[in-house]
């Protein structure tokens, strides 16, 4: 008889199969989303993102106890604030709507670690990441607000800066003003491989941060792009970042596991609200199962290369392991 490989051996019950398991997904790999706004008694669902909400500072205390009991153990946080103008001025007001979620969740529940997204597209009132000139977003000038934002953040408490908008020389900028503010101990989580995708659309409800003329593609990256990944990721490496991330995290799962293969930080997988959102559709029209489709996804982006995944399931997936 012609001889084989019988690797069926190796799959002949559940406690075979865990035994040889190479990738594990566990709560302690999730980052949570907290979208807060300002007002009182605002719990709002947003539409495209079912599960998902809009939070006054009156009743995010009940989402983070929840966030705390479930082992989840960071949540990253994302304002909406009443008030926008052309430089995005409450991105770094210390009393703005982030800085003061900050301050509240770590005086509830000071273990977690509270990463602050550092952009200022929910800010300005045309909805770009940077400063206008002439109809373009102007790079250097907007570094100087996104250090502000950041120093503003590390004030209020943030225990990492996570800087989103794909400017040219944005780590370094920021890992400078950190350093000469007094906060060199903050680590820098760099949305390093962002793409200019159209996953993208529910949070932009979400953050209120549609653009108001063109698009972002003149600074995040074009889809097609897989070597230029390479040469984002090393600049913001040597720029001194402390977290390299990859956004979205479906369709590129060929980036996350790029980046895990030639540098040795930590590597983040946003799993973004597109992804989410289909799912969940998906979901309620009874065409799949969500709970298996979730936990298969979020398990490939581990087995890619991810160490931490940001995900809008992680309250879902960490009852889900818990039931396991």
């Amino acid at each position: 008889m012609t001889m084989f490989q019988r690797h069926r051996r190796l799959r002949s019950s559940a406690a075979m199969r865990n035994m040889i398991r190479e990738n594990q997904l566990r709560v302690e790999d999730f980052i949570y989303p907290l979208f807060v706004v300002e007002g009182e008694g605002v719990k709002e669902e947003i539409s495209s993102m079912p599960g998902v909400y809009h939070y006054s500072l009156d009743l995010l205390r009940e989402e983070i106890e929840e966030v705390v009991s479930l082992g989840i153990q960071s949540v990253m946080m994302f304002g909406v604030p009443e008030h926008k103008d052309e430089v995005g001025s409450e991105a770094y007001n210390d009393n703005g709507i982030v800085q003061q979620a900050i301050r509240k969740v770590k005086e509830w529940a000071p273990q977690l670690v509270v990463i602050a997204d550092t952009c200022l597209c929910q800010y300005t009132d045309h909805g770009h990441c940077g400063v206008i000139c002439d109809g373009e977003v102007d790079n250097d000038p907007s570094l100087e607000l996104l250090v502000k934002t950041a120093v503003s953040q590390a004030k209020a408490g943030a225990d990492v800066i996570a800087p989103s908008n794909m400017m040219d020389g944005f780590v370094a900028a920021i890992r400078q003003g950190l350093d000469e503010a007094g906060f060199s101990q903050i680590p820098v989580m760099s949305y390093a491989v962002k793409y200019a995708s159209a996953f993208y659309g529910p949070f932009r409800e979400a953050a209120h941060s549609t653009p108001q003329f063109g698009d972002r593609k003149t600074y995040q990256m074009d889809p097609a792009n897989k070597r230029e990944a390479l040469r984002e990721a090393a600049s913001d490496v040597e720029e001194g970042a402390d977290f390299l991330m990859v956004k979205p995290a479906m369709a590129y799962m060929d980036i996350i596991s790029l980046v895990r293969d030639n540098f040795n930080l930590p590597v983040v997988a946003y799993n973004v609200s597109g992804e989410y959102a289909m799912i969940k559709a998906a979901a309620l029209n009874g065409w799949i199962d969500e709970r298996a489709v979730t936990l298969e996804m979020l398990t490939g982006f581990k087995r890619a290369g991810a160490d931490l995944i940001l995900t809008y399931f992680s309250k879902d997936a960490a009852r889900w392991l818990k039931e396991q």
